[in-house]
């Protein structure tokens, strides 16, 4: 059983997925299970280079990638940074591509005092972190 929002990668052909009807099929693709990617909240192993990092400036929230700053090359960069309210019903995400700065900025007119900060890095999957005001 799948569950709404969760991120799956086919581990051959490099495909990613966003479940937006949860069923309860199997993934597949290129005739193989797709792997779950899991969210991860820790990054001491990387450097501190993947958690989202939540701020505010002036009236907006800020959502930057790492206390260190993410590379953003053509082999190893952030593919998208979002935004996940509490109900799973609203979601502000930005797609980024390398030499963008991994930053998504939630302007005041969105009602974000609690939400979920999501990114995925091409190489070292789907991070994440909780912002409660």
């Amino acid at each position: 059983m799948t569950n709404k929002l969760e991120i799956y990668k086919c581990n051959v052909c490099g495909n990613i997925i966003e479940v937006i009807n949860p069923g309860e099929g199997e993934l597949v693709c290129c005739s193989l299970p797709m792997e779950h990617l899991e969210e991860k909240k820790e990054d001491s192993q990387f450097q501190e280079k993947h958690v989202p990092i939540i701020s505010t400036e002036g009236e907006n929230k800020i959502i930057r990638v790492g206390s260190i700053p993410h590379p953003m090359e053509q082999n190893h960069y952030i593919i998208f940074i979002e935004a996940i309210s509490p109900d799973k019903k609203y979601i502000k995400r930005k797609y980024l591509s390398p030499n963008e700065e991994p930053k998504l900025d939630l302007k005041s007119t969105c009602n974000y005092d609690n939400f979920t900060a999501r990114e995925l890095c091409n190489i070292h999957g789907l991070w994440t972190n909780e912002y409660n005001n």
